[in-house]
């Protein structure tokens, strides 16, 4: 009896082969896809099969509409999918020329698979474009790899590509194109009008606090990339992408401390909070509006410029009574959100393709502005060449399993071998598990369909109009119905119409089907073994070194930013020190968030999801602690008493300790004890040192909190501010 591991880990019988009921959306998705392909497909494949005869025209032409169009997840709508598939039409012709002449023997077509396949899956991090096509490119050279070795036959090759391009293109532009999506700039500006209403709306006095902070909240939760369409995810290596990606980030932190504050506003305001509010709202209208396109980037002086009166004309009103410190709080808290609406503002300006932000932010915040593109796409791929990194793992399991795939089908003289490499690729998961899982499935569905595939080849014979009249219906039978029901029915139905398809170009016999299963079942096992061998983990293994790697990495960072806050200095060397650390924390947030990334793509664990670390409470506080590290100096003046120091010294350790404590995933637990202030300190010192003493103090309890969240359960915060 056949099992498939469900995504919650526990087993399923025979009954999972059957498709799970997909949504509405899905099916539509499916069918519309369908009828792109198979149209493309035989717009080319009937005329060189049946008026040319030119065989090695139709393979192609019927090959690559399949590549492009249904393996390939090509982003966007139809347009940008269109322009996606003309612009690899170089490469793929580079690809399919090297093929063909490295087909020669099987050692060089094996040495060009390891070589074509890591530099195409490390490419992929470039961006959405990068990443939809690679598995159409490698599907070209893996096809043209093969042999015969047939370097007379680049023409046509290169012929059935032109045409096969050309049809997909026409056909994702003007057949049923897929539906625009909302972009991710249009979900940024509706995350700033949002929150310039409920500012406003506080303000007046006419909103409720908790239900504001719940909406602000919720706004912020849907600019999280997982929450957005994968075509149009900010996700390229390019100025305009990584400055849309920052200001999301941006906007998210925003509306968070938004949230913060809204049920603790209480009209009327004090008069500078009051201020600096209004003009954030102001602020965030112009900057959604700049998002929109309905007007320029008003640029983010004015709001450095209001940060910086609010600085000096913040804290306790002489008419106070009672405790100071909620106030102070209030308007920390205040401040750091004002923060974050100048990294927005700048990063919007940067995204209208302005070189550079004059800001009193730290240069490595927009590290890349006026970069070229070339060194961005560098940058992208050098940060992933370490054994660290998801990216740099995929290549290397990838590669070695088409290359390894490629040797034995070679070597072993297989029937249609690329087969043995197709099925390794489109099986092979990034988890030991999940592989597993997929090959099972796979493995029945290529039986049944193999079996059918051999009754039909045994029935029809030769009658190659029977074979033509049931190619598009079998084309559109599977392109619908494979995608939605999972690997059994995928392979089962792919190998129906693999067969009609081969019977139309040369004569073939029921062995076709058993050619068929051999094949799959060889890329099947050498897909499992590379799983297994190479990171079987996948993503977890490494979100688990990744994480403590970027704790160990900001702790120095969290040191260093408050003893500046608490001397009002830094000495040169100590400058040198905390950019080089500030190098390394970004370099290790990035690879975090890669590793997050793609684990969100995986299968959960067994165990119920709802224990162990919150990862996204780490990348958090990794975000918190560079974001501390770039706008706290701001405040940078006096030094402070030495009780005010040593209490930051002390809260300081605290938040470190604990920090490195929570590096030892899985941590049972951290409990964050930051002290609370000295007795008296807030009426003894100065305006701004008090002020800044508190926005040093609820940087610490932020950071306290995103610690305990990350280690799971566990984890407690004693004292909390809020």
């Amino acid at each position: 009896m056949w099992h498939r591991e469900r995504p919650d880990g526990h087993a399923r019988s025979w009954r999972a082969l059957l498709p799970e009921r997909p949504s509405r959306a899905d099916s539509a998705a499916a069918v519309r896809r369908a009828v792109r392909v198979t149209v493309a497909a035989v717009a080319g494949f009937y005329p060189a099969i049946h008026l040319l005869d030119r065989p090695v025209l139709a393979l192609y032409t019927l090959f690559v509409p399949v590549a492009f169009g249904l393996l390939s997840p090509l982003p966007g709508a139809g347009r940008r999918r269109a322009g996606t598939v003309l612009r690899a039409v170089p490469a793929a012709a580079a690809l399919i020329t090297l093929g063909t002449y490295l087909a020669a023997a099987t050692w060089s077509a094996a040495l060009g698979m390891l070589l074509v396949g890591f530099v195409l899956v490390t490419g992929a991090s470039l961006g959405p474009r990068a990443a939809g096509v690679v598995p159409a490119l490698q599907l070209c050279y893996i096809l043209a790899c093969f042999p015969p070795y047939a370097p007379g036959t680049l023409s046509d090759r290169l012929a059935g590509l032109a045409v096969g391009a050309t049809a997909t293109a026409l056909c994702e532009r003007l057949l049923l194109p897929e539906p625009e999506q909302p972009s991710y700039r249009s979900s940024v500006a509706d995350g700033l009008e949002l929150a310039a209403r409920a500012v406003r709306d506080l303000l007046r006095g006419g909103a409720d606090g908790r239900e504001t902070a719940e909406r602000l909240r919720a706004a912020g939760r849907e600019l999280r990339l997982s929450r957005t369409a994968p075509g149009v995810r900010p996700t390229g290596a390019g100025a305009r992408d990584r400055a849309l990606a920052q200001a999301g980030y941006a906007t998210r932190r925003f509306l968070d401390l938004l949230a913060v504050l809204a049920p603790l506003l209480r009209p009327p305001a004090d008069l500078p909070s009051a201020t600096l509010l209004r003009g954030l709202a102001t602020a965030c209208a112009d900057e959604a509006a700049a998002l929109r396109g309905s007007r320029p980037a008003p640029g983010f002086q004015r709001i450095e410029e209001m940060i910086e009166r609010y600085a000096a004309a913040r804290g306790v009103p002489p008419d106070l009574r009672g405790d100071p410190h909620p106030l102070l709080r209030r308007q920390s808290t205040l401040l750091a959100a004002a923060v974050s609406a100048v990294t927005v503002s700048a990063a919007v300006a940067l995204t209208d393709g302005r070189r550079r932000p004059t800001t009193a932010l730290p240069v490595e915040q927009f590290w890349y502005a006026g970069a070229s593109t070339p060194r961005l796409w560098w940058v992208r791929i050098a940060d992933h060449l370490t054994p660290r990194s998801v990216v740099f793992q995929n290549a290397v399991r990838t590669a070695s399993g088409l290359a390894l795939a490629r040797l034995v089908a070679g070597s072993l003289d297989l029937s249609h071998g690329f087969w043995v490499l197709l099925g390794m690729l489109t099986l092979g998961r990034t988890t030991a598990g999940a592989t597993w899982s997929a090959v099972r499935s796979a493995t029945a569905g290529t039986l049944v369909g193999s079996l059918a595939a051999g009754v039909l080849l045994v029935s029809a014979g030769d009658a190659t109009e029977v074979y033509a009249a049931l190619l598009v219906p079998m084309m559109l039978v599977a392109f619908s119905a494979g995608p939605v029901g999972g690997p059994a029915w995928g392979q089962g139905l792919f190998t129906l119409v693999v067969s009609t398809a081969f019977a139309q170009i040369a004569p073939v016999t029921w062995q076709l089907a058993e050619a068929r299963i051999v094949d799959v079942l060889t890329g099947s096992v050498i897909g499992l073994v590379c799983g297994v061998l190479a990171w079987p983990a996948g993503a977890r293994g490494e979100m688990r070194r990744g994480a403590a790697a970027l704790l160990r990495a900001t702790a120095p960072l969290i040191r260093v930013t408050v003893e500046r806050a608490a001397t009002g200095r830094s000495a040169p060397t100590a400058r040198a020190d905390t950019a080089a650390a500030l190098r390394r924390a970004l370099l290790d947030w990035r690879i975090a968030h890669a590793a997050y990334a793609q684990l969100r793509t995986e299968p959960p664990p067994r165990r119920p999801v709802d224990t162990g670390p919150d990862w996204l409470a780490a990348l958090n506080f990794g975000s918190r602690v560079l974001t501390g590290t770039s706008w706290l100096p701001w405040s940078e003046g006096s030094a402070w008493p030495p009780d005010a120091k040593s209490w930051a010294r002390e809260a300081t350790e605290e938040v470190v300790s604990a920090t490195l404590r929570a590096a030892a995933f899985p941590a049972d637990g951290v409990t964050v004890r930051p002290p609370p202030l000295p007795p008296g300190i807030l009426t003894r010192l100065p305006a701004p040192s008090v002020s800044h003493l508190v926005d040093v103090e609820v940087w610490l309890h932020a950071l306290a909190s995103d610690l305990a969240a990350a280690v799971g359960p566990g984890g407690t915060v004693e004292g909390r501010l809020w």
